[in-house]
């Protein structure tokens, strides 16, 4: 329940700040890095930080810390690893490029939708 609840916090942070392409993959048993990857993008290094804040400053309130933030200074491509849930977070330019999605190809996607005004 506690995952499910840190992948809900990482999921709305990101819509909240307008990220596109939102995708869960489930890595359960597939990755030992995290049980749950989030992916998206947007279109602009800032932007890309302000996801990335964004998720940091929710899961912080919500009780959860996260373990490193990667790439943050660069804005192309930021990980923010909280444990059993990594946010990945690219420049639009470069989630098409990397594709993590087909490298992951074999891990279920989740389907969450924004639960802020429900």
């Amino acid at each position: 329940m506690e995952n499910q609840n840190l992948l809900d916090i990482v999921f709305n942070a990101a819509d909240d700040k307008k990220a596109e392409d939102i995708v869960v993959l489930n890595m359960e048993g597939i990755s030992l890095l995290a049980d749950h990857f989030v992916i998206c993008h947007a279109n602009s290094e800032r932007q890309v930080q302000s996801i990335a804040r964004e998720i940091k400053n929710k899961a912080g309130e919500a009780g959860f810390h996260y373990k490193r933030i990667e790439g943050y200074d660069g804005g192309r491509w930021i990980l923010v690893d909280i444990g059993d849930v990594v946010a990945h977070i690219f420049h639009r330019d470069e989630r098409s490029y990397y594709n993590l999605e087909r490298l992951w190809g074999d891990a279920p996607e989740e389907y969450l939708e924004d639960e802020t005004f429900e």
